[in-house]
């Protein structure tokens, strides 16, 4: 058994210390621990959609799972604004390379024993294409509740985002996603008051 001191949940623990949209002015801040949870509920739900309605075969909490670590990177990397990780193929392969290399350092902070039972979560494999596709969703859906948010506060900075964000959901082509966001996504512009009428 191995008794050395491992610094993993320690380092998870300091997801809450990083912000997102660094670069846009935002009415709450949002950090990454927040935004995992959200993400992680909504890949959940496209999951239990999938399986329900389009006759998939996902795991539900497998899927949850990939939503809850997906950024866990970016405590090492920092979290890196999208039109430049998107820039150009260039910038965007060495960033996944930067985040490979950050996953394995995360995963060499564990005891061996544990380490097998986190790389499914951290390292991507051919058979997980397609629940993976679902997070992706889902981050991008809980970046638009974001937006929703921002502009229901009345900050107009995140407008853009919103639109291309949109359309970047739209272009995954993911079914379950254009399911929540007929479905389920509407009610975010709402208050309150109205989510408890219903």
């Amino acid at each position: 058994m191995d008794n050395k001191k491992h610094s993993f949940y320690a380092m998870l623990a300091r997801m809450k210390y990083i912000e997102r949209w660094a670069l846009m002015r935002n009415s709450v801040k949002e950090n990454i621990s927040e935004h995992s949870l959200e993400t992680s509920v909504i890949a959940h739900a496209l999951a239990l959609l999938g399986n329900k309605r389009l006759e998939k075969n996902y795991r539900p909490e497998h899927v949850a799972m990939l939503g809850i670590y997906h950024d866990c990177t970016e405590i090492i990397t920092g979290d890196m604004p999208t039109p430049i990780k998107y820039e150009n193929s260039e910038i965007q392969s060495a960033y996944k390379q930067i985040e490979k290399t950050a996953a394995f350092r995360l995963l060499n902070m564990l005891p061996a024993e544990l380490r097998t039972e986190y790389e499914p979560y951290f390292l991507e494999t051919p058979e997980d294409k397609e629940s993976r596709l679902l997070v992706k969703a889902a981050d991008k859906i809980s970046a638009l509740i974001k937006c929703t948010e921002e502009g229901k506060a009345g900050n107009q900075e995140f407008r853009s985002a919103e639109v291309s964000i949109k359309k970047a959901i739209r272009e995954l082509h993911c079914p379950e996603a254009d399911i929540f966001m007929e479905e389920f996504f509407p009610m975010y512009h709402m208050t309150l008051d109205e989510l408890n009428s219903f």
